[in-house]
């Protein structure tokens, strides 16, 4: 590959490095794939912003904005981790490409939970925050499971190199057109298994936590000014 022909030759630069005054460049695919990384980097960090501004617009609340966007490096550590335990390699354009497109699934699953959170609250005062967090991913459990369930199913073939030759009417393993697109399809299998379990287990808890974090200062404040 000559990804790992760069990788040998940058090596051997490390251990014998050449005249200072001498300029290196790796140009051809190398370059063209650090242009990549660099333009997918922008357009993701891009993504993010426009995602927030929308999110603080709906929910008028910057810590449930922020909250809905970290389930964005959940899933990308979901995909870190698959790539890392099925010891494959990371796309530039492919696994990039994944990444952005498995933001905008994971970031409708955190929507969800988090709407109906506040319509329980809203509706149902007399709800402890926490009562009310169960009850929004008790309501909300089945459309995200479904959710994901289909992306994936739908996604797996691919992901495992399988594709159907229509005019040959064969299943074709490991093709020319299934490989081209595993490495997008396995990022959002990985990343969105990983995720969907964070969405209904960790965030429920950060949407309790302000306010037992709340409670609890303002407590430790009345405890105070009690013994004083």
């Amino acid at each position: 590959m000559p990804d790992d022909k760069v990788k040998e030759i940058r090596a051997w630069l490390e251990k014998n490095p050449v005249d200072p005054n001498v300029e290196l460049l790796f140009r051809g695919a190398d370059e063209e794939q650090s242009e990549s990384f660099q333009f997918l980097g922008v357009a993701f960090l891009l993504s993010l912003f426009l995602m927030f501004i929308l999110l603080v617009t709906q929910f008028n609340s910057f810590y449930q904005s922020l909250l809905i966007l970290s389930s964005v490096i959940m899933s990308t550590i979901g995909v870190m981790l698959g790539l890392l335990v099925t010891q494959s390699t990371f796309s530039v354009i492919m696994t990039g490409v994944g990444i952005v497109a498995l933001a905008g699934i994971v970031v409708n699953n955190n929507i969800v939970l988090i709407d109906t959170y506040n319509f329980v609250r809203k509706n149902e005062p007399g709800l402890s925050p926490a009562q009310a967090a169960l009850k929004a991913s008790t309501q909300r459990l089945r459309p995200v499971f479904l959710t994901t369930a289909t992306t994936i199913l739908g996604l797996l073939p691919l992901a495992l190199g399988v594709s159907v030759d229509m005019v040959g009417r064969n299943v074709v393993v490991d093709g020319v057109i299934a490989s081209f697109w595993v490495k997008l399809a396995s990022a959002i299998v990985y990343g969105l298994s990983f995720s969907t379990l964070l969405t209904l287990l960790v965030t429920p808890v950060l949407l309790v936590l302000p306010g037992h974090l709340r409670g609890k200062y303002s407590g430790a404040k009345l405890g105070k000014f009690r013994w004083s």
